[in-house]
């Protein structure tokens, strides 16, 4: 049994094909991975769970910008979560903040109870919060199974220290998620400070300029992460 767990960020369907292709254990799926990802169309949303066989979980993110939600906003992600547990997703992945870099708690309580039995991941938008533990208290604190992070850094080189904090704060109360810059090259500097989990979109410009996973990337850090363990 492998003691690490791969996600793959795919931009579409297709890219969430070739994150499988390359072994990846799960898929994250969204659009416009350009902006940060938004929530994808429910077409492709249905299409994912029709051709892949690994767990998909689906981005909530209305827009681009920033995590300080409206009302109408937070509704709508509602919607989508809603829409998710209908069509069979594994989960969703979903964030938060009050405009002061702390968690909204009142809205991410409310998006977890609503997304369970479903998966609830609480994304990067973490790593715009303003203090480490606390922020990390709260988003345990309102159910969440996972928090994918860089350490409240751009990447997660410059999030090393804080991504060893937060594993040693967090052992046994929610999963900690590596992410941003995550690739072969560094998958074992995390694995010995105890990070477990990596999230990579292992992706590349293709012809018409678009981001899209390319399987080989995603078999680079398997195969890393095989030969250390």
């Amino acid at each position: 049994m492998n003691h690490y767990f791969v996600e793959c960020c795919a931009n579409s369907v297709q890219s969430g094909i070739q994150g499988a292709l390359g072994g990846a254990n799960r898929i994250e799926l969204c659009s416009n991975l350009e902006s940060g990802g938004i929530t994808p169309l429910r077409k492709d949303i249905q299409k994912a769970k029709k051709l892949l066989t690994i767990p998909v979980h689906i981005l909530i993110r209305p827009r681009a910008g920033d995590f300080v939600y409206t009302r109408k906003e937070i509704l709508q992600m509602i919607d989508d979560i809603q829409f998710c547990k209908k069509v069979g997703c594994d989960g969703v992945v979903i964030g938060m903040l009050k405009k002061d870099g702390s968690i909204n708690k009142e809205q991410c309580k409310q998006l977890a109870n609503i997304t369970k039995p479903m998966h609830v991941t609480f994304h990067r938008a973490f790593d715009e919060g303003n203090d480490l533990v606390k922020n990390l208290e709260d988003v345990i604190a309102c159910g969440c199974d996972t928090l994918l992070t860089s350490g409240q850094s751009k990447n997660v080189s410059l999030g090393f220290e804080n991504l060893k904090k937060l594993i040693r704060i967090s052992v046994g109360r929610i999963n900690i998620l590596a992410g941003s810059g995550v690739n072969h090259t560094n998958a074992e500097d995390l694995f010995k400070i105890g990070i477990r989990n990596f999230h990579l979109s292992g992706s590349e410009k293709n012809t018409d300029g678009i981001l899209e996973t390319n399987s080989k990337n995603i078999q680079a850090i398997l195969e890393k992460l095989e030969s250390i363990v």
